[in-house]
């Protein structure tokens, strides 16, 4: 199945440059191999020695996300953008959470680019409609890992049953699993992405080496 996404109104205005791919592909979501674990960690050991911790949120990518945020209403000290967070992880020598092949190449592309990419098993999402728009005061949302999650004023996107992804934390109800089949990633360019076709291409890469991906498709949404 292909997606598309709409961005909200809302959205456009507190980011006028963001631009979304929606990237589906179909997989096998293995267990993470020694390859791609050490492509993880020599990211990791690149991060903490470019970046002193004040200097994470001003990566271009974050700093863009966490603008978004603010114009739309969260704190984004309180609630991070996912990418900001695994990059601070790194500043802090903590150790990255090892998971499923696509998972953590995903996590890789976040630490490569700044960018909070979503990740959901397609066949979990009530599309092929999406909708980029803003958190409600009790919207719910049951994060991954984190339970409930005030999602008011942030950045989600929705399908017909309602959210599944914000840059913070993706749904529990569409979450990625070792029966994943059918792969849909939003990879959320707040900043514009200046660098779109290469982000895309190592996507590419990364899907096609570690998670056997086949009939790659993608649109981008946003930037007109």
């Amino acid at each position: 199945m292909e997606f598309t996404l709409t961005i909200n109104e809302e959205v456009r205005r507190a980011a006028p440059r963001l631009r979304v791919a929606v990237i589906t592909a179909e997989i096998e979501n293995c267990e993470t191999s020694d390859e791609l674990w050490a492509e993880i960690e020599k990211e990791a050991e690149r991060i903490r020695g470019e970046y002193p911790m004040d200097a994470v949120r001003l990566r271009p990518a974050i700093d863009a996300t966490r603008a978004a945020y603010k114009a739309c209403g969260k704190e984004p000290n309180r609630y991070r953008p996912s990418a900001e967070a695994l990059c601070r992880r790194c500043v802090k020598g903590m150790d990255l959470y090892r998971s499923l092949a696509v998972i953590d190449l995903i996590n890789l592309l976040s630490l490569k680019t700044g960018h909070s990419i979503g990740g959901f098993d397609a066949d979990a999402v009530a599309g092929p409609s999406l909708a980029l728009g803003v958190g409600r005061e009790g919207e719910p949302y049951e994060a991954i890992h984190r339970g409930p999650l005030n999602i008011a004023g942030m950045p989600v996107i929705r399908d017909t049953v309602g959210g599944i992804g914000t840059p913070t934390s993706d749904n529990e109800r569409t979450k990625l699993t070792r029966d994943t089949r059918h792969l849909l990633i939003t990879l959320n360019m707040y900043d514009g992405g200046p660098d779109a076709d290469e982000i895309i291409a190592e996507t590419k890469r990364l899907l096609r080496a570690y998670a056997h991906a086949n009939n790659i498709i993608y649109n981008i949404a946003g930037g007109d």
